[in-house]
């Protein structure tokens, strides 16, 4: 057997990340795929973003969530409550607003998710002062690249400025929310795009069941 490759960036918490990964998912996925899993994100996280002092956090995570997604569409976890994934096309600003504002009203009863086609290196900084405005907490989020079977474990995947990027997987509930672009607008701008995006994010409540 080939051995894994080694992380762009050593990390002598490798075995550490890959025994917390293994435990939690244990009698689903094998120690080896968790391991290849984390040094190819740690890999394409290190190439494709500015940030090198969380990686090790950032990839750590990303691989939780990605197994997770995998567990569901292989039916590892059935039922739950409802999942719900934004997307956009850097995931650093329409779809992050959308899912951290969805995530604190719902609570518990939904699991939320985003994603970018392309994503960029980091939240922008306008974005996460009009949220922490409203009293919701960005504090732990950062892009992260979209994947199929993120999309696939999602019951309603709703696009925002990402045109026919998304993947389509037959049985899930589409929706696409004509969200003007903050980039490079002023704060009182993006409060605006933050309040219509609540807006949307009330009457989704409204449709979701458990909510």
């Amino acid at each position: 057997m080939t051995a894994p490759p080694l992380p762009l960036f050593p990390d002598e918490r490798l075995s550490a990340r890959v025994a917390r990964l293994a435990s939690r998912h244990a009698g689903r996925f094998s120690v080896e795929t968790v391991r290849l899993l984390l040094t190819d994100f740690d890999r394409r996280l290190a190439e494709q973003s500015r940030i090198r002092t969380h990686l090790v956090v950032l990839s750590e995570r990303l691989v939780g969530e990605r197994l997770d997604a995998l567990a569901r569409v292989e039916g590892a976890q059935g039922g739950g409550p409802p999942r719900v994934l934004f997307v956009c096309s850097l995931n650093a600003r329409r779809s992050q607003m959308a899912a951290a504002l969805l995530a604190h009203r719902a609570g518990d009863r939904v699991t939320v998710s985003s994603a970018g086609t392309t994503p960029a290196s980091e939240v922008e900084r306008g974005v996460a002062q009009a949220l922490v405005e409203a009293g919701v907490d960005l504090a732990d989020a950062y892009p992260k690249p979209l994947t199929d079977e993120v999309v696939q474990a999602a019951d309603i995947v709703i696009t925002i400025g990402c045109g026919n990027a998304c993947p389509v997987v037959a049985g899930r509930r589409y929706l696409d929310w004509p969200v003007p672009d903050p980039d490079g607008a002023p704060i009182a701008v993006i409060r605006a795009i933050r309040d219509d995006i609540d807006t949307r994010i009330t009457a989704l409540l409204d449709t979701l069941p458990g909510t």
